[in-house]
Protein backbone atom coordinates (compact mmCIF):
# COMPACT_ATOMS: atom_id res chain seq x y z
CA UNK A 1 0.00 0.00 0.00
CA UNK A 2 1.61 3.25 -1.17
CA UNK A 3 0.00 5.33 1.57
CA UNK A 4 2.32 3.45 3.94
CA UNK A 5 5.25 5.02 2.08
CA UNK A 6 3.99 8.41 3.31
CA UNK A 7 2.42 7.68 6.69
CA UNK A 8 2.83 5.22 9.56
CA UNK A 9 0.14 2.61 10.17
CA UNK A 10 -1.90 4.84 12.50
CA UNK A 11 -1.72 7.66 9.96
CA UNK A 12 -3.03 5.42 7.18
CA UNK A 13 -5.83 4.28 9.50
CA UNK A 14 -6.73 7.89 10.36
CA UNK A 15 -6.81 8.86 6.71
CA UNK A 16 -8.84 5.92 5.42
CA UNK A 17 -11.23 5.59 8.35
CA UNK A 18 -11.89 9.19 9.43
CA UNK A 19 -10.27 11.59 6.91
CA UNK A 20 -9.21 14.15 9.57
CA UNK A 21 -10.29 17.75 9.31
CA UNK A 22 -7.47 19.03 11.52
CA UNK A 23 -3.71 19.01 10.79
CA UNK A 24 -1.69 16.09 12.18
CA UNK A 25 2.02 15.27 12.28
CA UNK A 26 3.21 11.67 12.06
CA UNK A 27 6.57 10.02 12.63
CA UNK A 28 7.17 7.54 9.84
CA UNK A 29 9.65 4.76 9.29
CA UNK A 30 12.06 4.93 6.32
CA UNK A 31 10.28 3.77 3.18
CA UNK A 32 10.96 3.45 -0.55
CA UNK A 33 10.22 7.19 -0.78
CA UNK A 34 13.33 7.96 1.28
CA UNK A 35 15.47 5.54 -0.68
CA UNK A 36 14.34 6.75 -4.10
CA UNK A 37 13.61 10.47 -3.64
CA UNK A 38 16.75 11.81 -1.99
CA UNK A 39 18.51 15.19 -1.95
CA UNK A 40 20.92 13.71 -4.52
CA UNK A 41 17.96 12.86 -6.75
CA UNK A 42 16.89 16.50 -6.77
CA UNK A 43 20.45 17.71 -7.29
CA UNK A 44 20.44 15.76 -10.54
CA UNK A 45 16.81 16.17 -11.52
CA UNK A 46 16.26 19.85 -10.76
CA UNK A 47 19.51 21.28 -12.02
CA UNK A 48 20.24 19.07 -15.02
CA UNK A 49 17.56 20.59 -17.22
CA UNK A 50 15.49 17.39 -17.25
CA UNK A 51 12.41 18.91 -15.59
CA UNK A 52 9.78 20.10 -18.10
CA UNK A 53 9.87 23.88 -18.06
CA UNK A 54 6.07 24.13 -17.90
CA UNK A 55 6.12 22.33 -14.55
CA UNK A 56 8.58 24.70 -12.86
CA UNK A 57 7.79 27.69 -10.67
CA UNK A 58 10.47 29.95 -9.19
CA UNK A 59 9.46 32.27 -6.35
CA UNK A 60 10.90 34.18 -3.43
CA UNK A 61 8.60 35.68 -0.84
CA UNK A 62 11.58 36.00 1.45
CA UNK A 63 13.00 38.76 -0.75
CA UNK A 64 12.38 42.45 -0.12
CA UNK A 65 10.30 43.26 -2.06
CA UNK A 66 8.83 39.76 -2.58
CA UNK A 67 9.19 38.16 -5.99
CA UNK A 68 6.20 35.81 -6.19
CA UNK A 69 6.93 34.49 -9.66
CA UNK A 70 9.84 34.58 -12.11
CA UNK A 71 9.13 34.73 -15.82
CA UNK A 72 9.94 31.27 -17.24
CA UNK A 73 12.22 32.94 -19.79
CA UNK A 74 14.57 33.54 -16.87
CA UNK A 75 15.37 29.84 -16.51
CA UNK A 76 15.02 28.72 -20.13
CA UNK A 77 17.43 28.52 -23.05
CA UNK A 78 15.98 27.89 -26.51
CA UNK A 79 12.63 27.17 -24.91
CA UNK A 80 13.91 24.41 -22.64
CA UNK A 81 14.80 24.28 -18.95
CA UNK A 82 18.33 25.55 -18.33
CA UNK A 83 19.60 23.83 -15.19
CA UNK A 84 22.42 26.32 -14.65
CA UNK A 85 20.04 29.28 -14.69
CA UNK A 86 17.69 27.46 -12.35
CA UNK A 87 20.54 26.76 -9.94
CA UNK A 88 21.50 30.44 -9.90
CA UNK A 89 18.01 31.39 -8.77
CA UNK A 90 18.16 28.75 -6.06
CA UNK A 91 21.53 30.04 -4.85
CA UNK A 92 20.03 33.55 -4.71
CA UNK A 93 17.37 32.35 -2.24
CA UNK A 94 14.53 31.37 -4.58
CA UNK A 95 12.29 28.37 -3.93
CA UNK A 96 12.02 25.95 -6.84
CA UNK A 97 8.74 24.10 -7.30
CA UNK A 98 8.82 21.02 -9.52
CA UNK A 99 5.25 20.17 -10.44
CA UNK A 100 3.47 16.94 -11.32
CA UNK A 101 6.42 14.64 -10.79
CA UNK A 102 4.07 11.67 -11.18
CA UNK A 103 4.07 12.44 -14.92
CA UNK A 104 7.82 12.23 -15.38
CA UNK A 105 9.26 10.10 -12.54
CA UNK A 106 8.21 6.44 -12.96
CA UNK A 107 8.53 5.62 -9.26
CA UNK A 108 6.27 8.52 -8.25
CA UNK A 109 3.84 7.63 -11.02
CA UNK A 110 3.54 4.18 -9.49
CA UNK A 111 3.04 5.64 -5.98
CA UNK A 112 0.28 8.05 -7.03
CA UNK A 113 -1.41 5.39 -9.15
CA UNK A 114 -1.49 3.01 -6.19
CA UNK A 115 -2.82 5.74 -3.87
CA UNK A 116 -5.72 6.20 -6.27
CA UNK A 117 -6.41 2.47 -6.23
CA UNK A 118 -6.40 2.54 -2.41
CA UNK A 119 -8.57 5.64 -1.94
CA UNK A 120 -10.51 6.17 -5.16
CA UNK A 121 -9.09 9.71 -5.23
CA UNK A 122 -6.91 11.09 -8.01
CA UNK A 123 -3.72 12.75 -6.80
CA UNK A 124 -0.51 14.42 -7.86
CA UNK A 125 2.85 15.24 -6.32
CA UNK A 126 4.87 18.47 -6.31
CA UNK A 127 8.36 18.96 -4.87
CA UNK A 128 9.54 22.18 -3.21
CA UNK A 129 13.23 23.04 -2.83
CA UNK A 130 13.76 25.98 -0.47
CA UNK A 131 17.24 27.29 0.45
CA UNK A 132 17.96 28.17 4.09
CA UNK A 133 16.34 31.46 5.05
CA UNK A 134 13.98 31.28 2.10
CA UNK A 135 10.25 31.24 1.50
CA UNK A 136 8.36 30.25 -1.62
CA UNK A 137 4.61 30.59 -1.21
CA UNK A 138 2.98 32.74 1.45
CA UNK A 139 -0.45 32.44 3.10
CA UNK A 140 -2.91 30.43 1.01
CA UNK A 141 -5.05 27.31 1.20
CA UNK A 142 -5.57 24.32 -1.06
CA UNK A 143 -8.66 22.64 -2.47
CA UNK A 144 -7.69 19.10 -1.45
CA UNK A 145 -6.06 17.10 1.32
CA UNK A 146 -2.26 17.31 1.27
CA UNK A 147 0.27 14.89 2.71
CA UNK A 148 3.53 16.76 3.22
CA UNK A 149 6.57 14.46 3.29
CA UNK A 150 9.77 16.14 4.51
CA UNK A 151 12.81 14.80 2.66
CA UNK A 152 15.64 17.04 3.88
CA UNK A 153 16.14 20.04 6.16
CA UNK A 154 13.33 21.61 8.18
CA UNK A 155 10.25 23.48 7.00
CA UNK A 156 8.13 25.61 9.31
CA UNK A 157 4.37 25.49 8.72
CA UNK A 158 2.26 28.25 10.26
CA UNK A 159 -1.36 27.08 10.14
CA UNK A 160 -4.73 28.81 10.60
CA UNK A 161 -8.24 27.36 10.63
CA UNK A 162 -10.18 27.55 7.35
CA UNK A 163 -11.90 30.72 6.21
CA UNK A 164 -14.35 28.67 4.12
CA UNK A 165 -15.70 25.18 4.86
CA UNK A 166 -14.81 22.44 2.39
CA UNK A 167 -13.36 24.42 -0.53
CA UNK A 168 -13.24 22.29 -3.67
CA UNK A 169 -12.42 22.82 -7.35
CA UNK A 170 -13.00 26.53 -8.02
CA UNK A 171 -15.35 27.03 -5.05
CA UNK A 172 -13.70 29.31 -2.46
CA UNK A 173 -10.34 28.99 -4.20
CA UNK A 174 -7.91 31.27 -2.37
CA UNK A 175 -6.78 33.06 -5.53
CA UNK A 176 -10.42 33.81 -6.46
CA UNK A 177 -11.75 35.06 -3.12
CA UNK A 178 -8.56 36.54 -1.69
CA UNK A 179 -8.71 39.61 0.53
CA UNK A 180 -5.26 40.99 1.35
CA UNK A 181 -6.52 42.22 4.72
CA UNK A 182 -6.68 38.60 5.88
CA UNK A 183 -2.90 38.32 5.86
CA UNK A 184 -2.54 41.16 8.36
CA UNK A 185 -5.24 39.54 10.55
CA UNK A 186 -3.46 36.18 10.54
CA UNK A 187 -0.10 37.72 11.31
CA UNK A 188 -1.58 39.83 14.12
CA UNK A 189 -3.37 36.89 15.76
CA UNK A 190 -0.58 34.38 15.23
CA UNK A 191 -1.08 30.86 13.87
CA UNK A 192 -3.41 28.30 15.42
CA UNK A 193 -0.63 25.73 15.01
CA UNK A 194 3.07 25.90 14.17
CA UNK A 195 4.87 22.81 12.92
CA UNK A 196 8.60 22.48 12.32
CA UNK A 197 8.58 19.51 9.96
CA UNK A 198 11.78 17.43 9.87
CA UNK A 199 12.92 14.43 7.82
CA UNK A 200 11.09 11.29 8.91
CA UNK A 201 7.91 13.27 9.55
CA UNK A 202 4.76 13.80 7.50
CA UNK A 203 2.11 16.48 7.90
CA UNK A 204 -1.52 15.76 7.08
CA UNK A 205 -2.97 19.10 5.95
CA UNK A 206 -6.74 19.11 5.27
CA UNK A 207 -8.20 21.26 2.51
CA UNK A 208 -9.00 24.83 3.46
CA UNK A 209 -6.41 25.17 6.23
CA UNK A 210 -4.45 28.36 5.68
CA UNK A 211 -0.70 27.77 5.63
CA UNK A 212 2.37 29.95 5.49
CA UNK A 213 5.34 27.58 4.93
CA UNK A 214 8.90 28.87 5.13
CA UNK A 215 12.50 28.04 5.95
CA UNK A 216 13.34 31.50 7.27
CA UNK A 217 14.89 30.14 10.46
CA UNK A 218 16.44 27.03 8.88
CA UNK A 219 20.20 26.54 8.59
CA UNK A 220 19.95 23.94 5.82
CA UNK A 221 18.03 23.61 2.58
CA UNK A 222 14.53 22.18 2.86
CA UNK A 223 13.10 19.64 0.43
CA UNK A 224 9.59 18.30 0.74
CA UNK A 225 7.03 16.49 -1.36
CA UNK A 226 3.38 17.50 -1.39
CA UNK A 227 1.01 14.70 -2.31
CA UNK A 228 -2.30 16.42 -3.11
CA UNK A 229 -5.25 14.04 -2.74
CA UNK A 230 -8.40 15.20 -4.56
CA UNK A 231 -11.37 14.08 -2.50
CA UNK A 232 -14.49 12.76 -4.21
CA UNK A 233 -17.64 14.61 -3.16
CA UNK A 234 -21.42 14.16 -3.55
CA UNK A 235 -21.16 16.62 -6.44
CA UNK A 236 -18.84 14.15 -8.17
CA UNK A 237 -21.30 11.32 -7.45
CA UNK A 238 -24.11 13.41 -8.94
CA UNK A 239 -22.03 13.90 -12.07
CA UNK A 240 -21.53 10.17 -12.32
CA UNK A 241 -25.27 9.55 -11.95
CA UNK A 242 -26.16 12.10 -14.63
CA UNK A 243 -23.43 11.10 -17.08
CA UNK A 244 -25.95 8.90 -18.92
CA UNK A 245 -28.05 11.93 -19.88
CA UNK A 246 -25.96 12.23 -23.02
CA UNK A 247 -27.75 9.10 -24.26
CA UNK A 248 -31.13 10.86 -24.02
CA UNK A 249 -32.07 12.64 -27.24
CA UNK A 250 -34.00 15.37 -25.42
CA UNK A 251 -30.84 16.35 -23.54
CA UNK A 252 -28.91 16.65 -26.81
CA UNK A 253 -31.53 18.84 -28.45
CA UNK A 254 -30.76 22.42 -29.37
CA UNK A 255 -31.49 25.31 -27.06
CA UNK A 256 -32.22 28.20 -29.42
CA UNK A 257 -30.48 31.57 -29.00
CA UNK A 258 -33.92 33.14 -28.87
CA UNK A 259 -34.72 30.99 -25.83
CA UNK A 260 -31.52 31.96 -24.04
CA UNK A 261 -32.10 35.67 -24.62
CA UNK A 262 -35.88 35.69 -24.44
CA UNK A 263 -38.66 35.18 -21.95
CA UNK A 264 -38.84 31.48 -22.77
CA UNK A 265 -35.68 30.59 -20.84
CA UNK A 266 -37.50 30.11 -17.54
CA UNK A 267 -39.91 27.66 -19.16
CA UNK A 268 -37.05 25.78 -20.80
CA UNK A 269 -35.27 25.51 -17.45
CA UNK A 270 -38.44 24.24 -15.80
CA UNK A 271 -38.87 21.63 -18.53
CA UNK A 272 -35.25 20.53 -18.20
CA UNK A 273 -35.60 20.28 -14.42
CA UNK A 274 -38.70 18.10 -14.80
CA UNK A 275 -36.94 15.81 -17.28
CA UNK A 276 -33.92 15.57 -14.98
CA UNK A 277 -36.09 14.58 -12.01
CA UNK A 278 -37.87 12.00 -14.15
CA UNK A 279 -34.53 10.58 -15.27
CA UNK A 280 -33.20 10.33 -11.70
CA UNK A 281 -36.42 8.78 -10.38
CA UNK A 282 -36.15 5.93 -12.87
CA UNK A 283 -32.43 5.41 -12.30
CA UNK A 284 -31.33 2.47 -10.16
CA UNK A 285 -28.20 3.56 -8.23
CA UNK A 286 -27.22 -0.04 -7.50
CA UNK A 287 -26.73 -0.64 -11.21
CA UNK A 288 -24.08 2.10 -11.30
CA UNK A 289 -21.93 1.02 -8.38
CA UNK A 290 -19.39 -0.88 -10.48
CA UNK A 291 -19.02 1.92 -13.04
CA UNK A 292 -18.68 4.66 -10.40
CA UNK A 293 -16.09 2.66 -8.48
CA UNK A 294 -14.11 2.12 -11.70
CA UNK A 295 -14.30 5.85 -12.49
CA UNK A 296 -13.01 6.72 -9.02
CA UNK A 297 -9.98 4.51 -9.58
CA UNK A 298 -9.18 5.81 -13.06
CA UNK A 299 -10.28 9.45 -13.48
CA UNK A 300 -7.19 11.64 -13.14
CA UNK A 301 -8.73 15.10 -13.28
CA UNK A 302 -11.97 16.72 -12.27
CA UNK A 303 -14.42 17.61 -14.98
CA UNK A 304 -15.58 21.15 -14.32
Amino acid sequence: MSLRFLLPENGVHDLIESWPDDPRVYEREPSPIDRSITPEFFETWAFSGCVPADEIAVMNHGANPPRPSINPAGYKTNGRTDGKKLRRYYEQGFTIRLGNLQRVVPFLHAVTHQIQQETGFSNYVHAFLTPPGGQGLRHHWDQQMAIIVQIAGTKTWELWKPKFPDPVRTYAESTRVWDERWRAEWEASGPDHTVDLAPGQSLLLPRGWVHNPHARTASKSSIHLTFAIRERTPLWLAEQLTAGLIEQAEFRALVMPSEIHGAGLAARLEDTRARLIQYLETLNPHEHVTAVRAAARTELEYTT
